[in-house]
């Protein structure tokens, strides 16, 4: 077979993409395996922005073009980005389109998947074509919580793919590139929804976003509402801050990991006066190393913890925090 195009979506909040996030270059270095990659986007690209894709093998970028009946406040609407989508495929005849699995993501996807009559598969851990190196595309994942593995194959031409983060370490390739941006001319009607305002969340400097983080530090009722102790480990650690949906419920904190809330699939996942109700293993039990903070021994979420340590998070966090950055200055002065 030829060597197959994988197309990746570099999404951004702004009109303009002043970085690539790292589940981005996730998605890139998993392309690179299957074949060449291209990157679609609705944003132009700063000089930094092009100069990380050539780092990753990117050779050609995708700008979006819409018509000026879409104002610029509806671009991040489904129906737009599906159009886009779309369009980029059939213009490049893609055989695979990367996503990540973000909430908009994987409405974007769903939508693509339905236009093309690809086949679609959500929130992949793992690509690869058969064993013979060629179609159909292998496609793994864990469902039913963490509990299972399982790998799907997508016969279609195109598969339509998001991946959740974590899954890959990003890495640049073997020899960099020098990516140069194409229009990409989309039809696509006014969308029948008007945006009336949006409102951009800052990020807190230094902090990854919950549902791409590396690190996760979440906390539960045995806060009683002080994550004071679970910011002190997170800024430690880099880490993003999560909790329960109780919490969320009691106003403590604004975004939950759970079934209904965000699943996140960090490499340390550090949870601190959680119980492990299903709710809430639901979202994060696909974390590669859990470590659990409970003052109860019998707590259930000591169950599927690599690390459990039973005493009052109040204590254990900051004295962890503090060997943390102990051990990060004895590193930086040596």
């Amino acid at each position: 077979m030829t060597r197959p195009t994988v197309l990746v979506l570099l999404d951004s909040p702004a009109r303009s993409v002043e970085e690539v996030r790292p589940a981005v270059l996730e998605l890139i270095t998993l392309g690179r395996t299957l074949g060449r990659v291209d990157v679609v986007t609705l944003g132009a690209p700063s000089v930094e922005v092009l100069a990380t894709l050539g780092a990753y093998g990117v050779e050609l970028v995708h700008q979006a073009q819409l018509p000026t009946s879409v104002p610029e406040q509806s671009y991040r609407l489904t129906s737009v980005l599906a159009s886009v989508l779309t369009t980029a495929v059939r213009r490049n005849d893609a055989d695979v389109l990367l996503v990540p699995s973000s909430f908009a993501g994987k409405e974007a996807a769903a939508v693509t998947a339905a236009r093309l009559g690809a086949g679609l598969v959500v929130d992949a851990a793992s690509l690869s074509w058969g064993g013979d190196g060629a179609a159909p595309l292998r496609i793994g994942k864990r469902v039913f919580g963490g509990t299972w593995d399982t790998v799907s194959t997508v016969a279609s031409d195109p598969a339509v793919v998001t991946i959740r983060a974590n899954a890959v370490v990003a890495e640049p390739a073997e020899v960099a590139t020098s990516a140069t941006v194409e229009p990409l001319p989309v039809e696509v009607h006014a969308p029948q929804v008007t945006v009336v305002e949006r409102t951009l969340k800052a990020r807190t400097i230094g902090r990854p976003t919950l549902e791409e983080a590396a690190v996760v530090v979440a906390g539960g009722r045995g806060t009683n509402g002080d994550f004071g102790p679970v910011n002190e480990l997170a800024e430690a650690l880099g880490a993003a801050v999560g909790a329960t949906r109780d919490v969320v419920f009691e106003g403590w904190f604004d975004r939950y990991i759970g079934q209904t809330g965000v699943t996140v699939a960090p490499r340390l996942y550090v949870g601190a006066g959680i119980s492990g109700a299903p709710h809430h293993r639901g979202g994060m039990q696909a974390s590669q190393v859990v470590v659990a903070v409970n003052n109860d021994p019998e707590a259930p979420i000591f169950e599927i913890s690599d690390f459990a340590v039973v005493g009052d998070l109040a204590d254990v966090l900051p004295q962890a925090a503090a060997v943390i950055r102990a051990h990060k200055e004895s590193q930086q002065a040596g």
